[in-house]
């Protein structure tokens, strides 16, 4: 996922699926300069950890 598309994601008034590597998530912020984001996953939103943009993709509805 581009930083782009994240920022948008993240902005967005309407939840959007995503997904880091098949594992749902929130993304919480977008860093732009290294390409990555934090986010936390949907059953342990204590756990939030800085991931690569690239490993982030949309999913469908559930």
């Amino acid at each position: 996922m581009d930083s782009e598309r994240a920022q948008e994601i993240l902005n967005s008034p309407v939840k959007i699926n995503v997904a880091y590597h098949g594992i749902p998530v929130f993304i919480e912020k977008v860093h732009d300069e290294k390409k990555t984001a934090t986010v936390f996953p949907l059953d342990e939103m204590k756990n939030s950890q800085e991931v690569e943009l690239e490993g982030l993709y949309e999913e469908g509805p559930y």
